[in-house]
């Protein structure tokens, strides 16, 4: 399976710490090795760097690695193959576009038998099951809201909505932005820590690295960031309980609801 990393807070901030950490477990510390993916929002516009390569020895990853790009949300993904060959076209995360903005998603975990019905509007280029599922996830959103931009609230309650059907498909771990804020979806295993004065210092479990962010903050800043497990081993992280969605905003919890869906399998409908 795969992993994620995500990052929300209320100024704009680099992932450089988490990241080194995440990194090393594509391929040097875990079993990650079948590409990786990282995305920064920055205003309205997206950084995004893909490679096929295992993170811990791509030149790419080293150069994100190094160079502190500052964004307020980010959204991270290390793959062990389950669907789709491993290529570039299918390493996470995916991007689109819909109401004029960028929106990105990944997804860790497998979704058995999922082929739903696609009207055009957002198409995979890949063979993942997760690229579909994001496709499928825009559109039903399109359907929902026509040509208005949802709100975080809004959004959450609707993504919510389709959580727990697509839930019934199978384990669907996954984290989806679009900038103004961050959506997290606990299916089986996710954690998160928001970091806020008095900052103190945080230690790798993967790198023997150590920083003490009260050097690098200010008393008014504050960082959320989820991964599938704890990133680093002296910090009180908490445990997303499975079937739960949560939304991230300005660098806290804003919501979360429960996500848990019954037994049976039903049909994924194209229609709202």
């Amino acid at each position: 399976m795969c992993q994620l990393l995500g990052m929300n807070c209320n100024v704009p901030t680099d992932i450089c710490f988490s990241f080194t950490g995440f990194q090393a477990r594509g391929g040097a510390t875990d079993v990650h090795a079948d590409g990786w993916g990282i995305a920064f929002f920055e205003e309205r516009g997206v950084r995004v760097f893909l490679d096929p390569q295992p993170s811990c020895s791509s030149p790419i990853a080293a150069l994100v690695r190094q160079y502190p790009i500052r964004s307020k949300n980010v959204v991270a993904h290390i793959r062990k193959a389950t669907q789709g060959v491993v290529a570039l076209e299918n390493t996470h995360p995916f991007m689109r576009e819909a109401w004029g903005r960028y929106w990105i998603f990944a997804h860790n975990g497998n979704l058995t038998d999922f082929a739903p019905a696609l009207d055009g509007s957002f198409l995979p280029v890949g063979n993942t099951d997760s690229e579909r599922a994001f496709c499928w996830l825009l559109q039903r959103l399109r359907q929902r809201f026509g040509e208005t931009l949802p709100s975080p609230a809004a959004l959450f309650d609707a993504v919510h909505a389709l959580a727990c059907e697509l839930g019934r498909r199978g384990e669907f771990n996954f984290l989806l932005s679009n900038g103004d804020c961050l959506i997290a979806h606990a299916s089986t295993k996710l954690a998160y820590i928001v970091r806020r004065a008095p900052f103190a210092q945080a230690h790798l479990k993967d790198e023997d690295v150590t920083v003490d962010f009260s050097d690098v903050t200010t008393p008014d800043d504050r960082v959320a960031v989820i991964a599938t497990v704890p990133l680093t081993d002296n910090e009180q992280w908490q445990t997303m309980s499975p079937g739960t969605l949560w939304l991230f905003e300005e660098g806290e919890v804003a919501r979360q609801a429960a996500t848990v869906a019954g037994p049976e399998k039903k049909p994924l409908t194209s229609g709202p």
